[in-house]
């Protein structure tokens, strides 16, 4: 196991304080609460989980951190991945490998994968055969959610997955375990849900990328932490002495996977949009309601997926239509307009916007569509383009 490059960094009391650690945090490719997690006690266990959504809970009901493996960003070069995959597939495939083949990850005990696309379910197998010292597993959600047999098998297959990490982590997973893990990670979702409500109300007060920052922090800390530092940042954003700009009011869509970096989130606002709402780690505040507590927590995991959870390129729902969803949530937040942010290669986002573009023209909602890479590092064309959309939106 790898030793921990530095101590775990404390927090002064303020919001600027705690946001900015966030920041660090999230781009820190070392990564540093995970090792110092790990050093702690000896015997301590973390399992990576690639988007887009993977049930931590039964990892951390088995004693071990679940972590949020979501590429490399721009904090590294690809220099060795390449050569495991064709060229035009989506950077967070490459730069995941990368974190590995770079030996960033080695701390993990496991990595845990499911269906989003071919790359993606491909990226199992490689990494199967490129660490084989390394506990793989790779999760089948089911393609139809209003049966009820595919809530039966969802949860036995959450049952299989649960039994390969309690044979990983060397001990029996209880129903009280399962529904202790619920029960925080329950609240870890309801506190980001109320920030998530805040900013739409009040966009002004803290922004896109600042969530962005503080929600993708906590996939890489021990929740039990996390947990406290959400609830001081929601008593405290409230009270944030910040004046409202002339900026138009968005939803963006379609970074459900890959990541925009947070300079590209920045230079969205700086552009004048105030995001409302994204979906930005979303696998990471999957249920739009907290799961039950109940004696058979598997189940209750499974139908919360079911009919529970948010809309995502990646699941497949005949109740409502993605772009019925989309223009639903736009005209109650109460959005001026819709940008369609998708990963550069990514067809689940493409193939998404040839139906929102058509959804979003019918119902006369403005929308802008643009294309990103995890490893960007100019933003100058993206501002320009949102800039003039803007403009276009203020002063038609």
């Amino acid at each position: 196991m790898a030793t921990p490059t530095q101590e775990a960094r404390t927090l002064d009391s303020g919001l600027d304080s705690i946001l900015s650690f966030c920041r660090d945090v999230a781009q820190d490719m070392e990564f540093p609460e995970v090792q110092n997690w790990l050093a702690q006690q000896p015997g301590r266990k973390a399992i990576g989980c690639f988007p887009i959504y993977c049930p931590v809970e039964l990892i951390h009901a088995a004693g071990m951190l679940p972590v949020g493996v979501i590429g490399g960003g721009n904090e590294i070069e690809i220099a060795h991945a390449d050569s495991r995959f064709q060229s035009f597939v989506c950077s967070i495939v490459k730069s995941t490998l990368e974190l590995g083949l770079t030996k960033r990850i080695e701390f993990l005990d496991g990595m845990l994968f499911h269906s989003i696309c071919d790359p993606a379910r491909n990226l199992a197998s490689v990494f199967a055969r490129n660490f084989p010292k390394l506990y793989v597993d790779y999760i089948h959600f089911p393609q139809n959610l209003v049966s009820p047999l595919g809530k039966q098998y969802l949860a036995r297959e959450y049952h299989r997955v649960l039994e390969g990490l309690s044979r990983l982590a060397g001990r029996p997973v209880t129903s009280d375990d399962l529904n202790a893990s619920i029960a925080l990670y329950n609240r870890i979702r309801r506190i980001q849900e109320e920030l998530y409500t805040l900013r739409a109300a009040s966009p002004h007060l803290i922004s896109a990328a600042e969530t962005f920052s503080l929600i993708r922090a906590g996939t890489l800390m021990p929740p039990e932490r996390y947990v406290g530092l959400l609830e001081q940042v929601l008593a405290e954003v409230p009270q944030r002495p910040v004046r409202p700009k002339d900026r138009i009011r968005v939803i963006v869509e379609g970074s459900f996977c890959e990541m925009p970096p947070v300079a590209l989130i920045e230079g969205l606002e700086e552009a004048g949009c105030y995001i409302l709402d994204d979906d930005f780690l979303r696998g990471w505040r999957w249920f739009t309601t907290d799961v039950p507590i109940q004696d058979d927590p598997l189940e209750a995991l499974a139908d919360s997926y079911a009919d529970r959870s948010y809309f995502s390129g990646v699941k497949h729902d005949l109740r409502e239509s993605k772009s019925a969803h989309l223009i639903r949530n736009a005209h109650a937040r109460k959005a001026d307009a819709v940008i369609i942010l998708a990963a550069k290669f990514c067809e689940p986002a493409l193939f998404d916007y040839a139906l929102y573009r058509k959804a979003l023209d019918d119902a006369n909602v403005p929308h802008l569509f643009l294309e990103f890479e995890e490893k960007m590092w100019i933003f100058d064309r993206a501002r320009s383009q949102v800039e003039t959309f803007v403009e276009s939106m203020l002063f038609e």
